[in-house]
Parts: structure tokens; C-alpha cells; sequence
């Protein structure tokens, strides 16, 4: 008897041509899981412009199923040229896309997951433009995709209310931080020794999220002034790129004094190696975000072996383990009062263990990928 035919699937990547931001987490960990498991079931090909880049973060992807797009330039033209083009030369049974995708070509099937729409519920934080674009691309996206899914319950439900979908049509397949687990093989003074040689801080608060209203850096930053932190040489560090204009931020940067600016450390961009011995080395990590889908980096941190202060609303309610440290970034005084408690008592390391290892539990890559490929089984062409 024959073997039966590989599905054939393609990933639309573009996103590792940009900053990085948790899609591409979202990405990397679920495709990795999935050629572990089922690479004699699936044939995986990922689109991107900058394949080296791509390469060197997803050394795990043969080079031969890496399709370069040739509109580097021409964000959206890659849906209607390139791919397109793939999709019919390679016969793809599955394409996948994420927030915005193309439309249907030949017997090629759509998969769409659509992170969050965070947008419509803080309007003020987003520009109208950027609202009104991706509602439409949004839900014109979703509702044409054959697949529909979403990275938590919290998301799911916010999409199939604001785009009128039933929310069992939109399936589940959640984020996880259990890949960064091969890289945490440094003790905490190991790490905190490497940090001080290669960045030459220590004791420091971390706090990892690119920038946007949203996100929230501002909170920290004013209650870190306040409690003045920089005093207690204990160092704040923010590590993620700009996507959006934040001008109270960047004013209160701007006001920072000689003193204060040289405890205050911004890295847009560090290698994921350095960002696992960064969550390693750190006193506290901090995440003040007033929304999220999902909410990865808390998960990371906590995988690490980071203590951990986190925001607990949006999808974040669900992270349960990390309490009693948890605040809602809505009431400043609330996260001030957390963050100086938890600063001179830090959850000790049986409190951080046992919540690592209900993180772990509760979001893993391969069990995501197990609930995408028994999607694609159920969904896979005559002839299979």
C-alpha cells in the first residue's frame, strides 16, 4: 500500500521581516513543535523577504522550504504576486496566515489566526487610521479563512463578538514560552554575572514588550521614579522596539535627570539568547500592559526562573499562578503599592518553581501543535 500523501503547507512569514513582536514567538514555537512531531505527515514551506534572517532564527527549517518573496519592499503585494504564485506552482493544500490574509486561490485552503483586536477596546491608544484599516482587513480575513483560530479564550471571544462569528468556530491554539527552557541551563549567578560583562547591569527590574500605549511602560517608569528605585541602585530595564508613538513616555525620558538616566537602560533589540540570560538575571520582572491577547512574556519570564509582577487583566486573568503578584494596571496606586512589596519581598524560589511548572503545564508548544495539526487532519483534501 502506498504511503499516504504529506499535506502540503504554507506559512506566510513575512512578520520575521520585522521588529520583533510575539507573532513571531507565536510562529517559531508552534512550527517547531510541529516538525518534531510530524514531519512525516507534513510538508511545511515558510515565505519571508530576508531569508538569512529567517534562517538564523528557525535553524530547524530546511533551507529548501524557504520561498523568498521578491516585493521586498511592497508589504501588501506579497498577497496578490508572490504567494499567489507559490500556492499554484507547489499545489499548497494549506496556507497560513496571521491577522491579514490573501484570497482563496485554487483548492488552496485559508488558515487565519487573528492574535487580538486590542485596538477596538482601547480606541484612544490607536491611531483612527490603524483602527478602521485592520477591522476591515480583520474581519474580512476571518471570515473568508477555512481554519479560524485565535491564541486565548479572551481573544476568541472578543473576535466572534465584534465580528460576528460563533465563538466554536474560532478555535483555540495558545501560545507557550517552553521553548525557551533549553536555553535556562545558567544558575541565577551565572546569568547575573554574564548580564553584568556583556551590559553592564545587575540587580535590575526587567520589563520586555515592544512600545505602544497599551503596553504601559510609562506606569512603571513614573512609579520606579517615584518609589526612587535608581537610589537603591537597583537598575530599570526595558528591552522592545517602538511601534507606536508614546509621546508622555518619550517626554518623561526626556526629563529624566543625569542620575536617573544612567539606571535606566532601553535595548530595542537583543538576541533571544541574551533575553533568556536577562530573564534569568533579573531581581523582578515587571509587566504593567493594560490589554493583551495572550501575554507571552510573563510566561517566559517565569519559564526562566524569574520572579514575576504582572498585570491581571485581558487575557492575562487566566494566568492564575503568578498570584499574589498580580496588580491591575489601572490602579496606580495599587501597582505602586505591589511593585515596592514585592520588590523587598520577592516570592521566594519554592513559589517560583511550582508557578514555572504550572506555566509549563498550562501552555506548550506541542500541545498547540497537536491541536493544529487535528485541525488541518480534519480539514485535509480527497486523496490524502
Amino acid at each position: 500500500m502506498a504511503a499516504a500523501k504529506k499535506i502540503k503547507l504554507f506559512v506566510d512569514a513575512h512578520v520575521f521581516d520585522k521588529e520583533f513582536q510575539g507573532t513571531q514567538t507565536f510562529i517559531r514555537g508552534l512550527y517547531k513543535a510541529l516538525v518534531e512531531k510530524y514531519a512525516a505527515e507534513l510538508d511545511i514551506y515558510f515565505g519571508v523577504c530576508d531569508v538569512d534572517r529567517f534562517a538564523a532564527i528557525l535553524p530547524f527549517i530546511s533551507p529548501s522550504r524557504i520561498l523568498p518573496y521578491k516585493k521586498r519592499n511592497a508589504n501588501f503585494l506579497r498577497l496578490v504576486t508572490d504567494i499567489p504564485c507559490y500556492i499554484r506552482n507547489h499545489r499548497f493544500d494549506f496556507a497560513h496566515f496571521q491577522n491579514i490574509s490573501m484570497q482563496k486561490t485554487g483548492s488552496c485552503q485559508t488558515i487565519i489566526t487573528l492574535h487580538d483586536i486590542i485596538f477596538n477596546d482601547f480606541p484612544n491608544d490607536f491611531p483612527l487610521i490603524y483602527r478602521k484599516a485592520r477591522n476591515v482587513l480583520f474581519r474580512r480575513s476571518i471570515h473568508r479563512a477555512a481554519i479560524k483560530t485565535s491564541v486565548s479564550t479572551y481573544s476568541r471571544d472578543r473576535i466572534a463578538e465584534r465580528y460576528n462569528i460563533l465563538p466554536q468556530h474560532i478555535h483555540v491554539v495558545p501560545n507557550a514560552a517552553n521553548d525557551m527552557l533549553p536555553h535556562c541551563s545558567l544558575s541565577k549567578k551565572e546569568a547575573a554575572l554574564q548580564i553584568r560583562e556583556k551590559f553592564g547591569i545587575e540587580n535590575f527590574v526587567l520589563c520586555v514588550s515592544r512600545i505602544e500605549p497599551r503596553k504601559n511602560h510609562l506606569l512603571l517608569l513614573e512609579k520606579y521614579l517615584k518609589l526612587e528605585l535608581f537610589k537603591k541602585n537597583i537598575p530599570l530595564v526595558f528591552v522592545g522596539k517602538k511601534s507606536l508613538d508614546v509621546v508622555t513616555l518619550s517626554r518623561c525620558l526626556n526629563d529624566l535627570t543625569e542620575e536617573q538616566k544612567k539606571m535606566v537602560h532601553w535595548y530595542q533589540q537583543v538576541s533571544r539568547e541574551d533575553l533568556t540570560v536577562l530573564y534569568k538575571a533579573c531581581m523582578l520582572f515587571v509587566y504593567p500592559s493594560k490589554a493583551e491577547g495572550f501575554g507571552i512574556p510573563p510566561l517566559e519570564a517565569i519559564t526562566c526562573g524569574a520572579p514575576v509582577l504582572c498585570s491581571n487583566v485581558s487575557a492575562m486573568k487566566d494566568y492564575y499562578f503568578f498570584q499574589p503578584y498580580m496588580f491591575d494596571p489601572g490602579d496606580e496606586k495599587d501597582f505602586e503599592t505591589k511593585l515596592n512589596d514585592t520588590i523587598h519581598n520577592l516570592p521566594d524560589e519554592n513559589f517560583i518553581m511550582r508557578a514555572a511548572d504550572q506555566a509549563s503545564h498550562n501552555y506548550s508548544w506541542q500541545h498547540s501543535a497537536d491541536i493544529f495539526y487535528n485541525l488541518l487532519k480534519s480539514r485535509k483534501p480527497c486523496g490524502h
